[in-house]
């Protein structure tokens, strides 16, 4: 079979893998690499070389650089803004969205929308608005800001990689702000001013993730009788007996002292008062199997969900959180952890079904309770994001922020007057940090964001393969029939379009691997300016608006916002259409076809 025939059905099934979504991206494109390197597509010795492109080692140094920026304090003004501004739902919506957008051109757009999200569920609740509103918003601004920079996206990233390695030079840092800058800036008005009001309210003003949850309706406090089987157990061992029952024993009183968070070995003595979180039907089963005693449920004594000891918490499962996929009575959360698991919600409406048997998905949100330092230790061993204020740093220094800002501005210096290139610059930075003590060593591996570093060295080397295999001209041929008697404005229109459309089922990132060569080679045959193509495809790759799963800003906000996968089109269609109307021109200009 021909070469180019092979990796065209291995590229299929990778396309299909991604779109069928049971397997996280970094297995298909593992799968992929090892599929082509299997057919001698691509040479064992040059398997992995993926993981020391520069497009690689670039977008691991950026997402360190962002935890380091917001670690530090560096962007705590924001805060201040945002609540200054929202007066007014357009106001709010314009400071959100600009900010955001502009947070993204310089460190990685989620990294900008984690940051914003506790902002705007905090300003939100204080005007009496509507998450629904401004949580898109939010989300669309802080992926349109990363289209200004080289830094601001991973496709831009690769783009430009991809141009130093087949052109010779690479884009420079601001090289995507002509472009970029003028979508993003129209892009946001658009959404500030007009589009927020296409989207469907899930949400009404002033209501949290609490309000979701009602859990303080599902708590009861339940009384030990002395004539209770449970007399003499352990904790443990109730858990285990019911096992077949939906309910949760969180927290307890023992003789008027309070444990929010008990160990698993205490032994039950009678008079002691259990508290308990589950459906009416289940603590009814509870309370008469084992002879116990409810206490008036409308007095459920609420310091024990929010005490100085423990606290309820919100928190969102972030796209290739560790938890994604797997059941709630897989997870460890109390035996490892020490917390509890009260409740879940989807799509902004709480989960009421039987809890163990629940699997979690990206942009769910969790009810966990527990001590504050118990709940950031599980926010980062899961990939969850608090919902919450955010907390002050602990082991911030006074002028972290100021030494953070100065490096990062040197770093972006050097790279944008060619003294060094971005890669060096931004590890220079890293180190430096290091030495400072502005991020802690031990955290550094943490705040990489594996999956899509592990996405990009499997899926760099197939995209080489496609055009060594003959692939790509195959292609191209087939699409320049297709158009044949076009102009070349159009179809540098198409390619957008496709790109775009991509890039709305699949990652960003492995859209601009997989287009770029397509861009490239159409370019050459039509003996057009490459770079024009090239930068429609950093804009397409970017532009991912029409589905929660095309980007991962989009999957964030899907809990929290109590969106259906269907509302994205209704502001994502009318802005896509937006975006080409503006780049086209824009690209042409700056980058013209001949």
């Amino acid at each position: 079979m021909p070469d180019h025939i092979i990796i065209l059905i291995i590229l299929a099934a990778i396309l299909a893998l991604f779109i069928w979504g049971k397997y996280r991206y970094d297995v298909v494109a593992i799968f992929g690499l090892l599929a082509t390197v299997v057919t001698g597509l691509v040479p064992a010795t040059k398997a992995f070389t993926g993981f020391a492109s520069p497009a690689t080692i670039t977008v691991a140094l950026v997402l360190i650089l962002s935890y380091a920026l917001t670690r530090s304090g560096a962007t705590d003004f924001i805060d201040k803004i945002v609540n200054k501004a929202s007066g007014r739902p357009t106001t709010h919506i314009i400071a959100l969205a600009f900010l955001a957008g502009a947070l993204s051109m310089f460190i990685n757009n989620v990294a900008a929308l984690a940051l914003f999200i506790p902002i705007a569920i905090n300003s939100a609740r204080s005007a009496n608005r509507s998450l629904s509103c401004i949580l898109m918003p939010l989300s669309f601004g802080s992926i349109l800001g990363g289209l200004v920079t080289l830094i601001g996206t991973p496709p831009n990233i690769i783009i430009s990689s991809y141009r130093q390695t087949n052109i010779g030079s690479p884009f420079n840092m601001f090289d995507f702000a002509p472009v970029g800058g003028t979508v993003a800036l129209i892009g946001i008005l658009f959404i500030s001013l007009v589009g927020w009001r296409f989207i469907r309210v899930r949400i009404k003003g002033g209501e949290s993730k609490a309000d979701f949850f009602e859990i303080e309706s599902y708590v009861s406090e339940i009384k030990v009788t002395k004539d209770s089987s449970l007399v003499g157990k352990t904790i443990k061992e109730i858990e285990e007996a019911t096992e077949d029952l939906d309910i949760v024993l969180f927290s307890l009183i023992h003789k008027k002292q309070r444990f929010t968070t008990p160990s698993q070995n205490y032994v039950i003595e009678k008079s002691d008062i259990l508290l308990i979180e589950g459906g009416p039907e289940a603590i009814d089963k509870f309370v008469s199997k084992y002879s116990l005693e409810i206490v008036a449920p409308e007095k459920v004594d609420k310091k024990i969900l929010h005490s100085d000891e423990a606290e309820t918490y919100e928190v969102v499962v972030q796209p290739r959180s560790s938890i994604e996929g797997r059941l709630v009575q897989n997870l460890a959360f109390r035996r490892r952890f020490g917390v509890n698991l009260l409740g879940v919600s989807r799509q902004g409406r709480p989960y009421r079904g039987r809890l163990k048997s629940f699997r979690i998905n990206a942009g769910d949100v969790l009810l966990i309770h527990g001590s504050p330092e118990l709940i950031s230790e599980i926010n980062a061993s899961y990939g969850l994001l608090p919902l919450a204020e955010r907390q002050f740093e602990v082991g911030r220094k006074k002028y972290d922020a100021l030494f953070a800002l100065g490096i990062f501005s040197v770093a972006i210096a050097l790279s944008t007057f060619n003294y060094l290139s971005i890669q060096i610059a931004l590890a220079i930075a890293v180190l430096a940090m290091i030495v400072l003590r502005i991020i802690p060593l031990r955290e550094i591996y943490y705040k990489v964001d594996w999956p899509i570093i592990v996405l990009l060295g499997a899926m760099i080397p197939v995209g080489q393969a496609l055009e060594t295999s003959g692939a790509t001209a195959l292609l191209v041929d087939g699409l320049l029939s297709i158009a044949k008697g076009l102009s070349p404005i159009f179809i540098l229109a198409i390619i957008l379009i496709i790109t775009m459309t991509l890039s709305d089922i699949l990652n960003n990132a492995a859209t601009a691997i997989l287009m770029a060569p397509l861009a490239l080679s159409i370019a050459q045959k039509l003996q057009a300016n490459p770079d024009s193509f090239l930068m429609a495809v950093a804009v397409g790759a970017s532009c991912a608006f029409l589905t929660p799963i095309g980007h991962q800003n989009n999957a964030l906000i899907l809990g929290p916002g109590g969106y259906k996968f269907g509302d994205y089109w209704i502001l994502g269609l009318p802005l896509e259409i937006i975006i080409v109307l503006v780049s086209i021109p824009m690209i042409s200009i700056v980058f013209p076809l001949y």
